[in-house]
């Protein structure tokens, strides 16, 4: 979320309510248009306790959506980590293919997809280097008891990777329906309208301003926190970026040499096939 634009925003529309409000009380009884103002603020309080509750339980749904996508993301990251050390087990040929193609992976992660995920085009496609690790343990026949160990915990990793994939892409699809949003922004065009029968033309004009505007800017910024939180990985403050992935290579290009694991992995630096 870029805080500029979003201060920016709240500030507009504040501005805009508050003009709204004065104009309003230019032509408004003394006392406000309602003749009985406990019944329209016990009203009000109905209103806003509806939209409270509302807007509290999209914010939990939104932030769990949120919190599952970054979980995700770093326990991809680590899988990878850890099938590059269960790949090591495997025949010399094999390991170092299936290592190169984990880096590859990892790579194509944060070039590729973070990318398609930050522009809302990453759909349904699936990471071309999973197929390839697929189709390079497909041949691998285990023939020591150390092999078969391997093989059955490389697969029980790809099924944690393909999970924790999932989670991660789950976040970049939005998880607030368009019914959901069409009712909360009713909502908040309601409580404006209903505020300004809170005119009054005998209450000063800065009374009536710090009223309209600090109901404004609270939905404002609520809003606008749904927004983040229904697709974190907008670029800006706060959004999702591939730290854990990114650490998870950096950390496997110096710790490869040290066990004298020599990697030529089958891409460029960005994931692409080389």
């Amino acid at each position: 979320m870029n805080l500029f634009l979003a201060a920016a925003l709240v500030a507009v529309v504040t501005g805009l309510a508050i003009g709204a409000m004065l104009f309003v009380r230019r032509r408004a009884p003394e006392g406000s248009f309602f003749e009985d103002g406990d019944r329209a603020s016990g009203v009000f309080g109905v209103l806003a306790t509806g939209f409270s509750i509302l807007l509290g339980f999209v914010v939990f749904l939104s932030f769990s959506t949120y919190d599952t996508s970054r979980a995700g993301a770093d326990v991809e990251a680590v899988t990878i980590f850890q099938q590059v050390e269960t790949a090591q087990f495997f025949p010399r040929e094999v390991s170092g293919r299936l290592t190169g193609e984990l880096i590859c992976y990892g790579r194509s992660v944060v070039h590729e997809e973070w990318p398609s995920m930050e522009a809302g085009t990453l759909g349904d496609s699936v990471n071309p280097w999973g197929i390839e690790l697929f189709k390079t343990i497909e041949g691998v026949e285990p023939s020591t008891a150390r092999e078969q160990t391997a093989y059955d915990k490389w697969f029980d990793q790809t099924s944690e990777r393909e999970q924790a994939r999932l989670d991660r892409v789950h976040g970049a699809a939005g998880v607030i329906p368009t019914p959901l949003w069409i009712v909360i922004f009713f909502t908040s065009v309601l409580i404006f309208a209903y505020m300004l029968f809170f005119a009054d033309s005998g209450e000063r004009a800065k009374v009536q301003a710090m009223l309209m505007g600090a109901v404004v800017a609270v939905m404002t910024a609520m809003l606008l926190l749904l927004n983040f939180l229904d697709n974190p990985y907008h670029p800006g403050v706060g959004s999702l970026k591939p730290v854990a992935m990114e650490r998870t290579l950096r950390i496997l290009d110096e710790a490869l040499p040290r066990v004298n694991v020599q990697v030529d992995a089958p891409c460029d630096e960005t994931g692409r096939p080389s």
